[in-house]
């Protein structure tokens, strides 16, 4: 004897749906990004570093991170609160070692504060996962792209100091070099613009440019270490012309020291219109950088070359965390003034990218 068992589509349907909805109606829906308050966030620092109750924690801005400003009295910090999963653990703890490192070094870098036990990583279950938090001391100062030659000078003579104490300082992080500045770049770029546009067109063809002068390069006369990879105004503070603090080392990695040389040279003249201008601050720029260690010949050779391999990095930052900046602006005309800018300096500086 069979029995047929009649069932109705769209009320079993229907049924699975409420239990569905019944479900997120009784869990927390997931999310991608969080912004973690910044009342609770002053309250725990105050426990956790001992601050007064006077201390006041406010949101200075997202973005890869997210950056709090925090006053106690007179003193002042600021807080970084890694976005979820863009740093393990083990990354940030290698930072961190370096800007100790640093910092002993008597170096102008802000650097990680201990809570009353010691530790300089905390953790915060925030509704997307486990995401971590830094406390770094405040640069005094200012950050402006229309510093004076004197004060470009004076960022050669830091940047130099660092490169000085950071050669042969080896980083459990990224090794940046033309695999994971160019080739690795241009996938993740790929998957994310229009693949037939000019503008792509000339990333694909910079990029297999590039990739093979990185293979002519003579490595045993390029100096090596950890690296910042993000010198540039932004992340520096200005007191006055010839104090200058630099920070914000989330990029930090291994890889050729003149990356950071040539990297400031290319913003520097990204932010200047006027070439004549560039020129006096770039050499101020080089006087003040060899007065403390001299550039190698063959450092000098690709310096023009190797600010590129970095913006196509970082280029291909933007797109694969697109997510997380929330960036309206990451379209194909961010790209075509993206492109404009390299070409601009491409030109400028003679370069046969064929």
């Amino acid at each position: 004897m069979s029995i047929v068992i009649v069932v109705d589509i769209d009320t079993l349907l229907a049924s699975l749906i409420k239990d569905i909805n019944y479900k997120f109606d009784m869990t927390t829906f997931p999310t991608t990004e969080s912004t973690l308050s910044a009342i609770h966030l002053g309250q725990f620092l105050k426990q956790k570093y001992n601050l007064s109750s006077k201390t006041i924690c406010k949101l200075f801005r997202t973005g890869m991170n997210h950056l709090y400003l925090v006053t106690d009295g007179e003193s002042k910090f600021a807080l970084r609160i890694y976005t979820f999963n863009w740093r393990t653990k083990l990354e940030i703890s290698e930072e961190l070692r370096l800007l100790i490192h640093l910092k002993n070094n008597k170096l102008p870098i802000t650097y990680p504060i201990g809570d009353c036990e010691g530790k300089l990583i905390q953790e915060f279950n925030a509704p997307e996962g486990i995401r971590y938090g830094v406390l770094f001391s405040y640069a005094e100062g200012q950050k402006t792209a229309r510093f004076t030659p004197k004060t470009s000078y004076h960022i050669g003579i830091i940047l130099a100091k660092i490169h000085q104490v950071s050669e042969n300082f080896e980083l459990d992080r990224m090794t940046y070099n033309s695999k994971t500045l160019l080739t690795d770049s241009l996938r993740r770029t790929k998957s994310f613009f229009t693949a037939n546009s000019n503008e792509m067109a000339f990333i694909e063809k910079t990029t297999y440019y590039l990739v093979e002068e990185y293979k002519k390069v003579n490595t045993n006369h390029v100096r090596q270490g950890a690296l910042h990879l993000d010198v540039w105004f932004d992340n520096m503070h200005f007191n006055g012309e010839s104090r200058v603090t630099i920070f914000d080392f989330d990029f930090c990695g291994n890889g050729w020291l003149c990356h950071d040389i040539s990297y400031f040279l290319y913003q520097l003249y990204s932010t200047h219109n006027d070439n004549t201008e560039y020129e006096f601050k770039a050499r101020s720029f080089l006087k003040g950088y060899d007065e403390v260690i001299k550039i190698g010949d063959e450092e000098k050779r690709i310096m023009p070359i190797t600010c590129l391999a970095v913006m196509l990095f970082y280029i291909s930052m933007q797109c694969d965390r697109y997510d997380t900046w929330s960036n309206i602006f990451l379209n194909e005309d961010h790209l075509k003034r993206f492109t404009w800018t390299l070409k601009k300096w491409i030109e400028y500086n003679r370069i046969d990218v064929r």
